[in-house]
């Protein structure tokens, strides 16, 4: 674990478990232990962002307890139709039928480890393996398309360019300027897909 400055009133945690720190530091800013505006979690980071850098020195010594979840209310469930046209690589690729392939998804338990890409593009955690990106990203991939690929899962919030592999789609929508959070799925979120009916 390293903590550098980033600017004049921020911190960037670089950790092996980002999830556990940003659930930390929220407890501590929520109990009113930690003053800071933003808390940002990344795939190998953490940014503290309105903090006074002397904390980097308490940060330094400070390890997170990684049993204490971010968040322990209710999981979100995302309505997926599963009819993607990489659906059948990615069965084939763990070695399973596509209903197979269908049921360790919706059996998974995923959470939001960071967003970014695009507003409302949460990076899910949780998956068995690792899926392989395309070799050349589509051109366009539409809003709502269900997503794999490294060890994440991901839903398109809008239609945009991109690598990952894709299973399913759904009509729920994942980011709106009108909503607080705009986001549906922030950092912590636990997140089911749940076959349409």
């Amino acid at each position: 674990m390293r903590v550098r400055q980033a600017g004049p009133r921020a911190l960037l945690i670089e950790c092996s478990d980002p999830q556990a720190w940003h659930s930390a530091l929220w407890r501590r800013r929520e109990q009113g232990l930690l003053d800071a505006e933003e808390i940002v979690p990344g795939e190998r980071t953490v940014l503290l962002d309105g903090v006074d850098p002397a904390l980097a020195r308490t940060l330094s010594v400070w390890e997170p307890d990684p049993e204490l979840s971010f968040l322990d209310g209710s999981i979100v469930e995302i309505s997926t139709t599963f009819d993607g046209e990489d659906l059948e690589f990615v069965a084939a690729h763990w070695g399973i039928s596509v209903s197979q392939a269908v049921a360790r998804l919706t059996e998974t338990e995923f959470t939001v480890a960071f967003c970014g890409f695009s507003p409302g593009f949460a990076y899910m955690r949780g998956l068995a393996g690792v899926i392989p990106r395309l070799d050349a990203p589509r051109p366009r991939v539409p809003a709502g398309a269900v997503a794999l690929a490294g060890a994440y899962a991901g839903i398109y919030p809008t239609a945009s360019p991109g690598g990952w592999r894709l299973v399913g789609r759904t009509d729920q929508n994942l980011f709106d300027v009108r909503r607080e959070p705009p986001a549906l799925l922030t950092p912590g979120t636990r997140v089911r897909l749940v076959v349409s009916r």
